[in-house]
């Protein structure tokens, strides 16, 4: 017995992008690489794709005629196919007895058919796709944004993989709240009320931030029974054609709530409007540290500067802001700039801060990202654009906390024969340029950034490491499922009677 399942160029090409998500090109599992096609007794048409962890099927937008059927077509052959139609066209695949173990794909070339053959295995390879009872749980367009906003603040290390997606933390019941974090920012929403009994963790995946997805109607969340006490649900999360399935991360979530300040002494309010320019002009500044891409905001009333550097070893450059509104005492702190511009791409466009120390609060309504600071980032600054500055002037250090406006006002010393302004002195305020002192500091200058050196070529190290390690993490985890399924194949063929 002959089938025929007709396929839409037009809705083919995109349901493909999304399925490729899921569907790995490297793996030793032959099924992995096949995408499931399948048209049900009421004429829908379904493709899915797995990765074992995660589903990802899609509808096509109208039924067709035909038996119910069922096929496994390779991945890449399809896609291949495809590329050379016109989004007017329409593939077809077709599967018999007489192929024996293959299928055949059908498309147009101009006024001819033409045919490719491809080699397929078994429907009954295909894992397993989980089945959900219950109702659905509409996730709000709100609630849809807080959870890819908590994404993107998620942590990737694979050796920490309970921070590796959005948490939705129903503890406090009357109110719950949408959490994502990698342990040196976290991303906390609140103003949801769903119809959960526990807490649940939606891990990070590709999939989740893809535009069509996205775009195609109301999310809905479905919950799977747990398969163990110990084991977390499965979950699955849907829109108008697509579905997405997969597993959640087993542990406890850290109790995100400790590391929320509550006071703080200064408030900058940055102006809606502002925010895109104060986000280019970023994305503009020289980048002298390349692993935590250090942004300085000195915040001088009634506005702020931001400070950069193209060298470790020049000084900072001072470049003013304009819309913001600054309550509080005048102090600078250094953080990521990626998540400083991340906070205002977010719209949370009020910076509270307690110290140059502590926790800095981005905050927007019910919104709020939590930054660590970075530290040991101080030094000479400078204006973008200086004054001309009179000869022989001393070259400024940074004060310690506490006396920039004493040591901003302190005069400089000027140097006659035989005063006491003659001796090299070493005051905060300033340091002359030449004598024995000026020499003791240059070639201290010089140890440091020498040691910096060898510092750094440690942590490149350490971090191609840590990547190598990540790489084989992976790897043995891929391989682990594969020799699952592979032993579930053999347990159906042993259960087999002749």
């Amino acid at each position: 017995m002959s089938t025929t399942i007709a396929l839409p160029v037009a809705e083919l090409k995109p349901a493909l992008i999304g399925l490729g998500k899921v569907v790995s090109k490297r793996t030793t599992l032959p099924v992995l690489n096949h995408i499931k096609i399948e048209r049900t007794k009421e004429g829908w048409i379904a493709l899915t794709g797995t990765d074992l962890d995660s589903f990802v099927t899609v509808r096509m937008e109208q039924p067709a005629n035909g038996e119910p059927a069922s096929v496994l077509i390779p991945m890449e052959d399809l896609q291949s196919v495809v590329k050379t139609c016109g989004k007017g066209d329409t593939i077809s695949i077709w599967t018999g007895e007489k192929l024996s173990g293959a299928s055949e794909i059908r498309y147009p070339i101009g006024q001819q058919e033409m045919t490719t053959k491809v080699t397929t295995l078994p429907v009954d390879e295909f894992p397993e796709i989980p089945r959900f009872k219950g109702d659905s749980i509409p996730i709000p367009d709100a609630l849809r944004s807080s959870l890819h906003e908590a994404l993107e603040c998620a942590s990737v290390d694979e050796t920490r993989m309970i921070l590796n997606g959005a948490f939705i933390d129903v503890s406090d019941k009357k109110c719950h709240h949408v959490v994502g974090t990698d342990g040196g920012h976290l991303y906390a929403s609140n103003s949801f009320s769903l119809p959960l009994d526990q807490s649940v963790i939606i891990p990070t995946h590709r999939f989740l931030g893809w535009k069509e997805f996205s775009n195609d109607g109301e999310w809905q969340l479905k919950l799977g029974t747990k398969p163990d006490k110990d084991t977390p649900a499965p979950l699955q999360i849907s829109s108008r054609r697509w579905r997405f399935i997969t597993r959640q991360h087993e542990g406890n979530y850290p109790n995100w709530r400790q590391v929320i300040p509550k006071e703080f002494t200064i408030t900058v309010e940055i102006d809606p409007d502002a925010a895109e320019d104060i986000i280019k002009t970023v994305e503009r500044m020289p980048n002298h540290d390349q692993m935590n891409h250090t942004l300085g905001i000195e915040i001088a009333k009634p506005g702020i500067n931001l400070l950069c550097k193209s060298a470790g070893d020049e000084p900072w450059t001072r470049v003013p802001v304009k819309g913001v509104t600054v309550q509080g005492k005048d102090l600078t702190i250094y953080l990521n700039r990626h998540r400083f511009i991340k906070a205002l791409k977010f719209g949370l466009l009020r910076m509270d801060i307690i110290d140059p120390m502590s926790p800095i609060k981005f905050s927007n309504s019910g919104r709020q990202l939590i930054v660590m600071p970075l530290r040991g980032q101080e030094g000479t600054v400078v204006t973008s654009k200086p004054d001309p500055a009179p000869e022989q002037r001393s070259e400024p250090i940074p004060p310690p906390e506490g006396e920039a406006d004493q040591t901003a006002n302190s005069p400089t010393p000027e140097s006659s024969p035989g005063s006491a302004t003659d001796t090299p002195t070493t005051s905060p305020a300033t340091i002359v340029s030449n004598g024995t002192t000026s020499s003791s500091i240059e070639t201290a200058i010089t140890q440091i950034e020498s040691i910096k050196g060898s510092y750094r070529d440690a942590i490149k190290g350490l971090n191609e490491l840590a990547d190598t390690l990540k790489q084989a993490a992976r790897d043995q985890k891929t391989a682990d499922r594969e020799m699952q399924s592979v032993r579930s194949t053999v347990e159906k063929l042993q259960k087999l009677r002749l």
